[in-house]
C-alpha cells in the first residue's frame, strides 16, 4: 500500500494518479480519500488494517496550524494523527505531498 499524506489542496490525488500513469476510473476502484474524517469511528489500528487493502489511501494532514480551543476538534486532529501513523507503519511507500512536489518518507518510489 502506497500511503500519501500533505496539507489541503496540495495535489496529492493529482500526483499520485499522474505517477501510476491511472485513470479517474481505475484511481476510484483502488485507492480511499480523505480517510482523516473517518478517524474516530473506530479503532485506530482495525480501521487502518482495512484501508490498508486499498493500493493507494490519502490523508490530509489536520495536526499542523494552530491548536483548537475546541476539545472535540482537538480529540479528531488526535484521532486522524493516530490514523496516520497506523497507516504509515502498515505501508510499503509513504509520501508527503507539498505544492504538488512529492518527499519519500518511507521505501522506494520506482516512478
Amino acid at each position: 500500500m502506497i500511503f500519501i499524506t500533505g496539507p489541503m489542496y496540495s495535489g496529492k490525488k493529482t500526483y499520485i494518479r499522474e505517477a501510476l500513469h491511472m485513470s479517474q476510473d481505475a484511481f476510484s476502484k483502488h485507492a480511499v480519500w480523505d480517510v482523516q474524517d473517518m478517524a474516530g469511528q473506530e479503532d485506530p489500528a482495525l480501521l487502518a488494517d482495512r484501508l490498508s487493502r486499498y493500493d493507494v489511501v490519502i490523508a490530509t494532514e489536520t495536526g499542523c496550524g494552530i491548536i483548537p480551543a475546541d476539545a472535540e476538534e482537538r480529540m479528531r486532529r488526535e484521532e486522524a494523527g493516530r490514523l496516520a501513523c497506523a497507516l504509515a507503519s502498515r505501508a510499503d511507500v509513504v509520501i508527503r505531498v507539498c505544492c504538488g512536489l512529492p518527499q519519500v518518507l518511507k521505501g522506494n518510489w520506482p516512478v
